[in-house]
């Protein structure tokens, strides 16, 4: 650069966009395509911290567990080709999961596309459902101008992915061009009017039920849902891997409204004469496949709160439907007058026993009782601990036993996908290095993004992995005995070694073979200067909480 030469090259320009929109942290797997801006972050590495991964899958879970714990976009660098295919995955659960995320692509050289050149793909086609808005950027000059609606985009409305495909040589290329002013995020107050009808319902129930859900939530939106939910005792569920959006402890709080829910909980939700969803889409993981609410017309009257206007409508017709912020809604509610004499305090303190009884653990065939563990963990974790899980069986485990204290505590896929587990791990405790991250994770599960525990590892981060192993993909072998018996087929699996797989990576690795030895060993994890690796070996006969392979069976003939 000559002296005086205010040039910058296209990836110092979207690097010094990413740091005036408050971006402190970012995950890549580098590449070749996007060379200049790993230059850039090295300019800008006291700035933005550049997390290096092992996986792309690994790399934008990661990102979007760290826009779940911060409420900022998270940022994700990938390659072109591979990369980017790499990256789906991640992206579709930051769409399912509204969560901001922000995807730059490499990509070929503007004069070779449309050639199908090595590794060249159409972004725009390839990510146009899955993604939010998807764009590349030809021209360096509009960097600042695509980075700052990609931030708008992410987080307006229902948040969710943006990917921007940035070729090679426009990354190199100099130019002069004026920086934009970070994002802001638009207020969305609800209609007066609209509230006051919300109250005028509420004042005519019998039996109401309010369900949290989505994305978007803070921990002021949290505590004010819950100064509304004591002003009127009104039960307070949480929709599948968001519970805690409410304190899991509150006497309010009457359980989780997901897959493998309290039966008792789902006829609550069914015989409800008010339900008030806020947040949530109501998908059928919160509604038994949409047996719990008819569609079009709940039987229930259904006030749907909801910060996108395209939600509202789009599968429930709902008696009313009010277009809010979710910090906006629960401060408005917040606010209203306490009510003593509300009818429905013995239909609230029934919900809150029913939910209490659900914690206590049946017992699990074999040596190793995962209720008991969670039970354990429930008495002994820090409140502010954050319990982590992929998909799987063993996650009911999880979800049904451990209370969730906190906003964040919470860290799972309402996607459903496999392999969240440790690379959401590695961020939370990245963005909060002072907490307890507890990471759970299935033997299937483990072994699609184990290898992020080099990342762990790398960066000397103390998380505790608790791989559950039963040698089997357990929830796709429930329903093959539910719907195939006799005919058990490619749900088996051979694992490694897990504890000797830890140590080779450079963690500490222990076998907990029987429930009693899992505190001590727990402890160990716990304390240790890195990240460690327990494997529990548990009994393919413990299917879930509720029912075993044999009972299965035999319900099956």
């Amino acid at each position: 650069m000559k002296q005086g030469d205010s040039s910058r090259s296209g990836g110092q320009v979207l690097v010094d966009a990413l740091r005036i929109h408050g971006i402190d942290t970012a995950y890549c797997v580098p590449g070749e395509s996007f060379l200049d801006v790993i230059d850039a972050l090295y300019t800008e590495k006291d700035a933005i911290r550049l997390i290096v991964c092992r996986h792309e899958a690994g790399a934008v879970y990661m990102a979007e567990a760290h826009a779940k714990l911060t409420g900022e976009p998270g940022i994700c660098f990938v390659t072109r080709g591979p990369g980017g295919c790499n990256a789906a995955i991640g992206i579709h659960t930051a769409r399912q999961d509204a969560t901001p995320l922000i995807v730059f692509v490499g990509q070929v050289a503007r004069g070779n596309s449309g050639r199908e050149t090595w590794q060249e793909i159409d972004y725009r086609h390839m990510y146009g459902h899955i993604a939010k808005w998807v764009e590349q950027i030809d021209d360096p000059r509009r960097i600042p101008e695509f980075v700052s609606r990609a931030f708008h985009v992410a987080t307006s409305g229902r948040p969710g992915p943006v990917v921007l495909a940035v070729p090679e040589d426009m990354l190199v290329e100099r130019v002069v061009v004026d920086d934009i002013p970070r994002y802001q995020r638009l207020q969305m107050q609800p209609a007066p009017d609209a509230m006051e009808s919300m109250r005028a319902m509420l004042a005519q129930a019998q039996q109401p039920l309010v369900i949290l859900g989505g994305g978007a939530w803070s921990r002021q939106a949290g505590d004010d849902m819950a100064r509304f939910a004591e002003a009127f005792d009104l039960p307070v569920s949480c929709v599948f891997r968001r519970q805690d959006l409410f304190d899991n402890c509150h006497s309010n709080y009457v359980g989780e409204a997901g897959l493998g829910m309290d039966p008792k909980l789902a006829t609550r939700i069914s015989t409800a004469d008010l339900i008030i969803a806020v947040g949530t889409r109501l998908t059928e993981t919160a509604t038994n496949h949409y047996t719990l609410l008819n569609v079009p017309k709940p039987r229930q009257r259904l006030v749907h709160v909801h910060r996108d206007a395209g939600e509202l409508g789009s599968v429930y017709s709902a008696a009313l439907m009010i277009l809010s912020g979710m910090e906006e809604f629960a401060k408005a509610v917040s606010t209203w007058k306490p009510v003593a004499d509300v009818p429905w305090h013995e239909w609230t303190a029934s919900a809150r026993a029913d939910y209490l009884n659900n914690l206590k653990p049946t017992p699990m065939p074999g040596p190793t009782d995962l209720g008991a563990i969670m039970q354990y963990l429930r008495q002994t974790l820090p409140a502010d601990s954050i319990v982590v899980n992929g998909a799987g069986n063993y996650a009911i485990w999880v979800q049904r036993f451990y209370q969730y204290r906190g906003h964040r505590t919470q860290l799972a896929p309402a996607s459903g996908t496999m392999g969240y587990d440790v690379p959401a791990s590695i961020a939370a405790k990245l963005v909060y290095p002072e907490r307890t991250v507890v990471c759970f994770s299935g033997d299937g599960c483990f072994l699609m993004d184990g290898q992020e525990l080099a990342t762990a590892v790398q960066y000397n981060l103390n998380i505790v992995v608790v791989v559950v192993n039963n040698g089997m993909y357990g929830s796709i072998r429930m329903h093959q005995e539910r719907n195939y018996p006799g005919r058990v087929y490619a749900t088996n699996l051979r694992n490694p070694d897990f504890v000797a797989l830890a140590k080779a990576y450079g963690a500490s690795g222990e076998l907990v073979e029987k429930t009693a030895d899992f505190a001590a060993a727990f402890e160990r994890a716990r304390n240790h200067n890195g990240p460690a690796l327990l494997e529990l070996r548990v009994s393919q006969e413990a299917i879930t909480p509720r029912t075993t392979i044999t009972a299965l069976r035999s319900g099956a003939h």
